[in-house]
């Protein structure tokens, strides 16, 4: 089970570019400078005194405490966004949050409580850690399953943060972590990234990536050998705490079902039909005695919170 994520969205190398090395090695010299241009591989892009100024401090900030709070405030400077957050998804334990800053405070009003509990098994951003995604940048809704917006995870949770687009810087600093630099637009301006800021986003795209794979670079993930995924655990707690004798495949299909995904897309991601999805998802919901999504989800959310 799993899904390829590509340059089909967007997505930039940060390595392997001679200019990005130049940046970080010459912070002094930036702060110098009345204007920067920012290269990302479609167009140039010319940072004014005030950016080129907050760009230096962050790249002076890498390895500080000051780090993330200088990086927010470049992005600020430099781009329209609402809200940012930036965290850790590791291999062998639940996310680290570093830095979360939103106009509107119900954007991540639930992030400590529900999120990194366990919700976060059911976002898209961690699915690109889990597949082991290319660095770069993604944007959400290109990434999301295709029922993404209809699932009882967008409604109950989602949905509460307001937030309307989201944009997500990815690099993978070290074997089995991966950082997400995430800047969004929420309900504090009501409007979506339009696709001139989202080519800003993606020219500055190279900085953003060096600049978290530089600052996070000693991340470590020391994974236990024969670490049971997600959803074995998902189905040896139900069957404990519920009675329920999920089969593995209904297991699998029940946490495809709670991500978002339609019937189609999960036999493309099994490699069965989507009559046989449908099939076994009757089977599914028969035995945990439920007729809805949405008691699927009140079902094995709470196992989720407790991973």
């Amino acid at each position: 089970m799993g899904r390829k994520f590509k340059g089909s969205v967007g997505c930039l190398p940060c390595r392997g570019s001679a200019f990005i090395p130049t940046i970080l090695d010459n912070r002094d010299n930036l702060i110098q400078m009345r204007g920067i241009y920012l290269w990302g591989g479609i167009g140039v892009e010319q940072l004014d005194t005030a950016q080129a100024q907050a760009l230096a401090k962050t790249i002076a900030d890498i390895g500080t405490p000051s780090f993330e709070a200088s990086l927010d405030a470049w992005l600020g400077l430099t781009y329209k966004i609402d809200n940012v957050t930036m965290m850790a998804f590791f291999d062998d334990r639940r996310p680290e949050v570093y830095y979360s800053h939103a106009k509107d405070k119900r954007v991540f009003e639930k992030l400590n409580s529900e999120y990194v509990r366990g919700v976060y098994l059911l976002d898209p951003a961690y699915a690109l850690h889990t597949e082991s995604a290319e660095e770069g940048l993604y944007r959400l809704h290109d990434i999301a399953p295709d029922q993404f917006q209809r699932n009882e995870y967008y409604a109950t949770y989602y949905r509460r943060t307001t937030l309307i687009d989201e944009v997500i810087y990815f690099v993978r600093p070290s074997p089995g972590v991966s950082v997400t630099v995430c800047v969004g637009r929420d309900a504090s301006s009501g409007r979506k990234f339009s696709a001139h800021m989202f080519d800003r986003l993606r020219n500055g795209a190279p900085i953003v990536l060096a600049l978290a794979s530089r600052h996070w670079e000693n991340l470590r993930s020391e994974k236990p050998q024969d670490v049971p995924q997600v959803v074995e655990i998902l189905r040896e707690r139900v069957k404990q705490d519920k009675g329920i004798a999920l089969s593995p495949r209904q297991s699998e299909i029940a946490f495809l079902i709670l991500q978002g995904h339609s019937s189609v897309s999960i036999g493309l991601l099994l490699g069965i039909s989507p009559q046989t999805v449908k099939v076994i998802r009757k089977q599914l919901y028969r035995k945990c005695e439920i007729s809805s999504q949405a008691e699927l989800f009140s079902l094995l959310t709470p196992f989720l919170l407790g991973m």
